[in-house]
Parts: C-alpha cells; structure tokens; sequence
C-alpha cells in the first residue's frame, strides 16, 4: 500500500511541475471538452482531456507493473 500512496504522490507531483508545458499543447481545451460561461457562471468539464490522460496513466503503470 505504501508503495502506490508512494507512487501516487510522485505522479501528481510531475504532473503538477509538467501542467503549464501540458497547457501549451492545448490539454484542457480539445474537442469533445465541455465548457459553457455565461453571466456570473463558468463552467468546465475537460472530459476528452480526462480520457486521454487516463489512457496515458493506464500505460505508464502498466509497463512499470512489468
């Protein structure tokens, strides 16, 4: 258990140093991403972004699973 809390963090920390390189390639507004602003309202769902992110986490572990 210690060892995935341990990975975890690890990931979210180099995602978290790699978000601003991630938004110049436009992560966060592709195609298929919900947004709706009006008056006093905005509203995001980045749902191509999540997938595509999930795919790349779903990879990475398993290849470090081998």
């Amino acid at each position: 258990m210690a060892k995935w809390l341990i990975t975890i963090g690890i990931m979210c920390i180099v995602l978290g140093v790699a978000w601003p390189l991630l938004a110049k390639l436009g992560l966060g507004r592709l195609p298929g991403d919900i947004h709706v602003e009006k008056e006093g309202f905005n509203f995001h769902f980045p749902i191509t972004t999540s997938i595509i992110l999930s795919i790349v986490l779903t990879v990475i572990l398993w290849i470090f699973r081998r």
